[in-house]
């Protein structure tokens, strides 16, 4: 029995209290977590018998941040566009209204002079709608608008700035390189809005790749209680310093079951200072799609799992296209690092300088190789997200598909082995497909549900391009690729599929 367990951006507060003379008079305090500060109230060594004097201290930096905004959503009067219309409270006419909307999340204070840090999707606006004010309230409820400094998708950071009459308590950034499995932690935020609320636990994992993707994949993990409500919040190791950003946790309800996720300070300090000074951030970026090397797709190259990234697919002119690499190729090692759980190649790319040209080690067909590739610049997200939607009305009908029985060479191998029946795929079913005419493959005609094929998502209609690289033409080919798998004891083939509107992809499906 499968559980599917959400990976949840958690909206919390978190806080801490320091003071900083920084454009203020004389007078000004100098940081709640300063050495000097925090030695009399941080526990040293085994389990600190209380952490009273340590929230007490760090506290009034974490803040609240509230957001109002405007969303705009569809009219559901049933008697829109009558003169009925108006009696249900629709608006003239149907079509879209508008709403208010509210967003609650933490932040806590890095400068005296009310620079702030939080996520990045505490203050971004639900779907199409905008964002009208930001408030950050502190902890002895005095309330201030706040001004968006500068935001970065990719990290889910953002920098606020608040103004007042006096200086604001504030917390530093700490050093997460020195974070340990089993290390006590503390997290203060505003879950389910109930105000500033402090949990404690110990690191659970460092440097966690979730298996979402992206640049930033690489967390620290806790068991400290983190719910809805403290995103954007700190964690603080116990000489007081912010060693992580609270902004994820992985739940099957939505609240806290002891796995909570920390953007790590080494990541987050560079792109807030950076956000601060209102500097570009770039990113590198090389043009591929790829994905893990799991299991069924290493039991189908014949490779170790866990050790290097697949190449899904690589877009034309960008530095991957340029320096040879193809789809199919396994990535080992970039700029001489492993690749790994840890350490991905998304996180290894996006944290290399555009321009610079780095050694990328591959396999491909089963012989290890090594090519140069220069480093391009990432693309924003929203241009990322973009280029990988599709236009659902661009997607084939299924009236015109090929039956079950419209071809006896459906190849039992092929439905006894992967759980799918198919044919070769001809000019005529290549156009009902939405695929070029000069397409070789073989299209799936049925499959069966418990099958893994079924499970790894593939459907009729589906073309199957390729088998372990090799290309297909006829159900015989297919048939034949099986036969040297289950010859060689590999317990799963890799098929190239393509379906309509999206673009072609390797799939590992385990052998029955």
């Amino acid at each position: 029995m499968r559980y599917a367990y959400g990976l949840t951006t958690a909206m919390l507060l978190a806080g801490s209290a320091a003071t900083l003379a920084t454009g203020f008079a004389a007078g000004a305090q100098v940081a709640q977590n300063e050495p000097a500060q925090m030695q009399t109230v941080a526990p040293r060594i085994g389990a600190p018998s209380s952490f009273a004097d340590l929230t007490q201290q760090l506290q009034p930096a974490v803040v609240n941040i509230s957001t109002r905004q405007r969303v705009k959503v569809q009219n559901n009067n049933p008697f829109a566009g009558t003169p009925f219309g108006d009696l249900f409270g629709g608006a003239p006419g149907g079509g879209a209204q508008t709403r208010e909307a509210q967003s609650l999340g933490s932040g806590f204070v890095i400068s005296a002079d009310g620079y702030v840090v939080t996520n990045n999707h505490v203050i971004t606006a639900e779907g199409t709608g905008e964002i009208e004010s930001i408030t950050v309230t502190m902890t002895d409820g005095v309330d201030y608008a706040a001004k968006l400094i500068g935001r970065d998708a990719a990290s889910d950071l953002a920098v606020l700035k608040i103004t007042g009459t006096k200086p604001f308590p504030f917390v530093k950034f700490g050093d997460s390189h020195n974070a340990r499995v089993g290390d006590w932690v503390i997290a203060i935020g505003n879950p389910f809005g109930l105000g500033g609320t402090v949990t404690a636990g110990i690191i659970s994992a460092v440097y966690r790749n979730t298996g979402a993707g992206g640049a930033y994949d690489r967390y620290l993990q806790t068991d400290a209680s983190i719910n809805r409500g403290n995103s954007g919040g700190p964690m603080f190791d116990m000489a007081g310093n912010v060693i992580g950003i609270n902004n994820a946790i992985f739940s099957p309800t939505g609240g806290s079951v002891g796995i909570g996720f920390a953007i790590p300070a080494e990541i987050a300090a560079p792109i807030v200072d950076k956000l601060r000074k209102g500097q570009a951030i770039e990113r590198g970026y090389l043009g591929i799609r790829i994905q893990p090397l799991s299991e069924d797709l290493a039991a189908s190259l014949g490779l170790p799992k866990k050790r290097g990234e697949f190449v899904q697919s690589v877009e034309p002119g960008q530095g991957a296209a340029k320096a040879g690499l193809e789809p199919g190729d396994v990535v080992v090692k970039v700029d001489g690092r492993e690749i790994t759980p840890e350490q991905t190649l998304s996180f290894i790319v996006a944290n290399t300088a555009p321009g610079k040209r780095i050694p990328v080690e591959l396999i491909r067909n089963g012989q290890r190789m090594t090519v140069q590739a220069v480093v391009g610049k990432r693309p924003s997200e929203e241009t990322l997200a973009k280029a990988q939607s599709f236009d659902p009305d661009q997607q084939g009908e299924e009236g015109g598909m090929p039956g079950p029985g419209a071809d006896k060479q459906t190849g039992t191998i092929v439905q006894q082995a992967l759980g799918f029946a198919a044919i070769p795929l001809t000019p005529q079913i290549a156009r009902q497909l939405g695929a070029n005419e000069g397409t070789r493959g073989v299209v799936i005609t049925a499959i069966d549900d418990v099958a893994d094929a079924a499970t790894k998502g593939l459907q009729r209609g589906d073309i199957v391009l390729s088998a372990n690289y090799k290309p297909l033409v006829t159900i015989a080919d297919l048939e034949a690729v099986v036969k040297q798998a289950k010859s060689e004891n590999r317990e799963a083939v890799l098929l190239r599929v393509q379906r309509r509107g999206l673009p072609a992809s390797y799939v590992p499906i385990r052998l029955r």
